[in-house]
C-alpha cells in the first residue's frame, strides 16, 4: 500500500496544484485506470499486467 501511495503522490499529487477536489479526484481515477492498473503486474492474473492478461484471454477464446 505504501508503494501505491508513493506512486500516486509522485505521478499525480506532485504534478500540479489542483483547484478543486473534483479535479483532483478525476485525475486520481484517470491515473489509476490508465496507468497504474494497466501497467502493474498482478498476482491473481499470473504475474501479468491486465493488458497482457486480456490479450492472452482474447486469443484463447478466439481459437
Amino acid at each position: 500500500m505504501e508503494s501505491f501511495f508513493s506512486l500516486l503522490q509522485k505521478n499525480v499529487l506532485n504534478t500540479q496544484r489542483w483547484d478543486t477536489r473534483e479535479e483532483l479526484r478525476l485525475a486520481i481515477v484517470v491515473w489509476i485506470e490508465t496507468k497504474y492498473n494497466r501497467n502493474r503486474r498482478q498476482r491473481r492474473l499470473g504475474k501479468r499486467t491486465p493488458i497482457e492478461f486480456e490479450r492472452i484471454n482474447k486469443a484463447a477464446h478466439a481459437a
